[in-house]
């Protein structure tokens, strides 16, 4: 199976991370609750910050998250499982994209950990487009926008749902996943 793969709240559990900065950014700096939506998994959507507050959290706060987030739990014995299965997988994220270096800080994640992937798509902002080009079988992803255009166009996901993101109708292209035993039940059991 050719699966595509989200890094950030997926492989790399940044995610909690950034809500964490977020927070400590929206209360200390901001001095304030600007908090809109929890379910939204990104922060833009997630606080009603002003452009110049958003890139004053990417300049401060983006490259720290990246340096303190590592891989999720459960991740490494369940690719290792799934590489050993002839399952082949895609990195499809748009890291790389807001900071640049957060590429490379990813790159040495997953260097540190052994972990390579048959092939990388960096800074992507249409991940439809590569999972089409791609013909991937699977692709799993955190952010629920993705995911329902993924399955409105046929493509079988995998939401890996934190629990404060908004919960998605199952169907026959939307699995809700919440951890990386959750993957391996439905991809390693279905050889």
């Amino acid at each position: 199976m050719k699966i595509g793969i989200d890094l950030d709240g997926v492989v790399i559990d940044s995610e909690t991370t950034f809500r964490t900065y977020e927070e400590i950014f929206d209360i200390e700096v901001l001095k304030g609750n600007n908090l809109v939506d929890s379910e939204e998994p990104k922060f833009q959507q997630r606080y009603n910050w002003t452009h110049e507050q958003e890139q004053k959290f990417k300049d401060n706060y983006f490259m720290t998250v990246s340096r303190e987030s590592g891989l999720m739990s459960g991740f490494v014995g369940v690719y290792n499982r799934l590489k050993e299965q002839g399952h082949h997988f895609v990195v499809i994220t748009a890291r790389g994209g807001f900071v640049k270096e957060m590429k490379d800080d990813a790159i040495r994640v997953l260097e540190e950990n052994d972990i390579k992937f048959d092939k990388y798509y960096w800074n992507v902002s249409d991940k439809l487009e590569i999972c089409k080009k791609e013909n991937v079988d699977l692709m799993i992803d955190d952010d629920w926008r993705i995911i329902e255009q993924l399955a409105n166009n046929n493509v079988k996901t995998f939401y890996f749902r934190d629990t404060n993101l908004k919960k998605l109708h199952e169907n026959e292209f939307i699995k809700e996943v919440n951890n990386w035993g959750d993957v391996y039940r439905w991809i390693g059991n279905n050889r």
